[in-house]
C-alpha cells in the first residue's frame, strides 16, 4: 500500500487540498495528513503547530480563528471538512489521520467532523499511544495504525485498550523478524517515511503491508514494477 506522506509534497505545498490531488493522481493507495485546531475549534491540515514554516507567519495555529487563518493563506489551508467531501477521486480516497495534537478535545472534534461526514470507512488514525487511546474513545469502531518508534513490542494492556489494526514505525527500525512477530500477532505493519528506492525495497522485502513516503511516484513505480497488489482492504 503506497501513502503519499501529507500529500505530495516535492511537488506541491504539504498539507493542502491540490497537494492531496497530486499524491492520488501519481498513484497513492491512500493519503496521510496532519489534523489541528484553530482557536475556535475548526479542524484543518497543518503540520506544524504554527504557520511560520509553511505559510511564512510566526503565528501559532492556536491563537488564530479560522476566518483569520483563511486570510492569512489565502485560503491554502483547508479544513478536515473540505478534504473529506471534495468532489471526483478525492470523494472515495482513503486517508490516514495523523494528529500531532493529543488532546481530548483536538481528537473528539477530528472523529465528530470524520463521522459527520460519512467518511467513517475511509479514514483511519495514526499517532502515538495517548491519542489512539483517545481516538477509541471517541470511536470504538475507528481503525487505528499506533505509530511505534521502540523495537520492543507494545504491552500487552496497551494494545488490548487501543485495538489497533496497524502498528506504524519509522522506517529504520523495521526488519523481517519485527514484521514477522506482527504479523503472527495479529497486526498490519506500516512504515513511514521511506524516500529513497533502496529504502523501499528494503521494506518491501521485509514484508511490510504499507509505506509512506513523500516521493509517492517512485514508491508507486516500485511496487507496479514488481507486480505487487494495493491495498489493504
Amino acid at each position: 500500500m503506497a501513502v503519499g506522506h501529507r500529500g505530495d509534497p516535492y511537488r506541491v505545498r504539504e498539507n493542502t487540498l491540490p497537494s492531496v490531488r497530486s499524491a492520488l493522481e501519481r498513484g497513492a493507495d491512500a493519503v496521510e495528513f496532519d489534523v489541528r485546531l484553530t482557536r475556535d475549534g475548526v479542524p484543518v491540515l497543518l503540520h506544524d503547530a504554527s504557520l511560520k514554516r509553511l505559510w511564512g507567519h510566526d503565528q501559532a495555529l492556536s491563537n488564530i480563528i479560522h476566518a483569520d487563518l483563511s486570510e492569512l493563506t489565502r485560503g491554502g489551508v483547508p479544513t478536515l471538512q473540505e478534504v473529506l467531501t471534495a468532489p471526483g477521486p478525492v470523494s472515495k480516497a482513503r486517508f490516514m489521520v495523523d494528529l500531532p495534537d493529543a488532546r481530548t478535545e483536538t481528537v473528539n472534534t477530528v472523529v465528530a467532523t470524520v463521522r459527520e461526514c460519512g467518511a467513517g470507512e475511509r479514514v483511519y488514525y495514526c499517532a502515538g499511544a495517548k491519542a489512539m487511546l483517545a481516538v477509541r474513545a471517541a470511536d470504538p469502531g475507528a481503525e487505528i495504525a499506533m505509530t511505534w518508534q521502540s523495537l520492543a513490542p507494545p504491552r500487552p494492556v496497551l494494545l488490548e485498550a487501543v485495538r489497533p489494526r496497524w502498528l506504524n514505525y519509522r522506517f529504520g527500525l523495521v526488519s523481517p523478524e519485527l514484521t514477522e512477530r506482527d504479523h503472527r500477532d495479529g497486526y498490519l505493519v506500516s512504515a513511514w517515511t521511506a524516500d529513497t528506492r533502496r529504502s523501499m525495497r528494503r521494506l518491501v522485502g521485509a514484508g511490510v503491508d504499507s509505506i509512506t513516503t513523500n516521493r509517492i511516484d517512485a514508491l508507486a513505480a516500485l511496487l507496479h514494477s514488481d507486480g505487487l497488489s494495493s491495498p489493504q482492504g
